[in-house]
């Protein structure tokens, strides 16, 4: 109880800004995305032209909060608390993602980008990218387990971890990487923007079930073993026992990082159900027109044969 009560002491002091340790690559990323964003939105409704302020809100919300997982105090305790570290990786990489996608950034960078010799380039170089074999590679169906992997189990069974968040340098490299990897994942899934390869549904759920697997196997492991694991968070800091803290952010692999991976499966469900009903009523319409066609030509073939007889 007493590990419990001094974890739950920490929060507010995570929840305060502390720019002194802040990681400014992603502090700075974010403000720099949600500025531009916000430039072609307003070019967009300056010139009477309708973008969703639903796709608005997603893609601010998800610049900020990834600005704030960088700058609050959650940030200066990440290399002292596992669970403040998994509370930053899972925000990065299954949060923030999925409200970016949502967004539709590519779609605003086509529509609002000025044609003049800048912004043709700039779309020159977007429409290249996305038609490039480098990119369709990127989204291959494999690609989102291969960073699940490399990000959880590999990242810390080996204890890499550790190497990284023992300087501010390698912090701040493994949240670049935490936000990058988890957008790469996310976009087969999440993208409302044009891509040069779209997985199937069967694809992606395989990929949500196994993620959703690798997140609850690594939890159940944090929460199992009796012993530190890592080098970097074998000692109590702030007086919250390692062990309890690291069966904490189990806890959180087990509920926070499923939560989106289930509303995802809930939307690709959704989506494959209008597909498949989509598709049926074409077919059926199209089934319909054939069987239209071929009554009128039974009843032709009929009025001939009732012209030939009376004749």
């Amino acid at each position: 109880m007493n590990d419990a009560a001094d974890l739950v002491q920490q929060v507010p002091l995570w929840l305060r800004f502390d720019f002194t340790s802040a990681s400014w690559i992603i502090a700075a990323l974010s403000a720099v995305l949600c500025a531009l964003y916000l430039a072609g939105t307003f070019r967009l409704w300056s010139q009477r032209r309708f973008w969703n302020p639903a796709r608005v809100l997603s893609f601010v919300l998800g610049c900020v909060i990834a600005f704030l997982v960088a700058t609050l105090g959650v940030n200066a305790a990440a290399p002292h608390s596992l669970t403040a570290l998994m509370f930053q990786q899972i925000t990065l990489m299954t949060m923030v993602p999925p409200l970016l996608l949502t967004g539709a950034p590519g779609v605003l960078l086509l529509r609002s980008m000025p044609h003049g010799r800048f912004g043709s380039f700039i779309l020159r170089v977007g429409i290249g990218g996305l038609r490039s074999k480098w990119t369709s590679s990127l989204l291959h169906p494999a690609v989102p387990i291969v960073i699940a992997f490399l990000a959880f189990p590999a990242l810390y069974l080996s204890d890499a971890v550790s190497t990284f968040v023992s300087t501010r340098a390698g912090m701040d490299a493994l949240l670049a990487m935490f936000l990058f990897g988890g957008i790469l994942a996310a976009v087969p899934l999440w993208s409302v923007d044009p891509l040069p390869r779209v997985q199937s549904f069967p694809s992606r759920f395989i990929d949500i079930a196994i993620e959703l697997q690798i997140h609850a196997v690594l939890g159940l492991t944090f929460l199992r073993i009796g012993r530190p694991i890592f080098d970097q968070y074998a000692v109590a800091t702030n007086g919250i026992d390692p062990v309890y803290d690291q069966a904490v952010a189990g806890a959180l692999l087990w509920t926070y990082a499923e939560m989106p991976l289930f509303l995802v499966l809930i939307i690709c469900l959704a989506r494959w159900f209008a597909q498949e009903q989509k598709s049926h009523k074409i077919k059926q319409s199209s089934e319909d027109a054939a069987m239209d066609s071929y009554n009128e030509y039974l009843l032709s073939l009929n009025d001939h044969d009732r012209l030939h007889k009376q004749h």
